[in-house]
């Protein structure tokens, strides 16, 4: 069964913490006849967003008119201090977390899931510049600043920052679809991937 993935992007979000995944779980199904993962990008009002540095991307949905999502995933970025104040927006991301298989918080989206409580006395992964503001936004969250990734909760994962976005993914795609797959799409990316991150390392 293909699961939808859909990523949050929004002005100021971290490119590479949004194209990292949005390559992962792509060239997974790109180069799988199983065709896994639909992905898509989602930001708050379906406008053009721009990242940090200016890139310009045009999002496929807006989070009022949106296909069912599976596995969410957020993007960090300077940008995520600013969402602190969307009511609208931290609801949504709440509502689809209680829907979806999977939450995955990547960098300083942590500021987001904090901030909604999803993290109260979980142990969370962020950039290593945000794990003394996380403390200010989740004080009872527990700072996992040696590891790439954590399990946060039973549906929950949050990674460091910026590049650990794309071994949290291959992880995923490996507790999803196996190891081979996960080396496959790895090769294929010509990305070091190392089996380790599996014990969260």
């Amino acid at each position: 069964m293909i699961k939808n993935v859909g990523i949050l992007i929004f002005d100021d979000a971290e490119v590479l913490d949004f194209a990292g995944p949005f390559e992962v779980f792509s060239v997974t199904s790109q180069i799988n006849s199983l065709k896994p993962f639909n992905v898509f990008t989602i930001s708050k009002d379906g406008r053009m967003v721009s990242a940090v540095n200016g890139l310009k991307v045009q999002p496929d949905y807006a989070i009022d008119n949106y296909p069912e999502i599976d596995i969410l995933i957020l993007s960090g970025g300077q940008g995520t201090r600013a969402l602190l104040n969307d009511v609208s927006l931290l609801s949504w991301i709440n509502q689809i977390h209680q829907s979806a298989e999977l939450t995955l918080s990547i960098c300083s989206a942590s500021r987001l899931v904090g901030k909604i409580g999803l993290l109260d006395g979980l142990c969370f992964c962020t950039h290593n510049d945000v794990y003394e503001h996380m403390l200010e936004i989740a004080p009872t969250a527990i700072p996992q600043q040696h590891k790439r990734f954590t399990q946060s909760s039973d549906k929950l994962y949050t990674s460091g920052g910026i590049s650990a976005g794309i071994d949290l993914s291959f992880y995923i795609i490996a507790q999803l679809l196996g190891e081979d797959v996960a080396f496959n799409t790895a090769e294929y990316m010509e990305y070091n991937y190392q089996s380790h991150y599996a014990t969260h390392e």
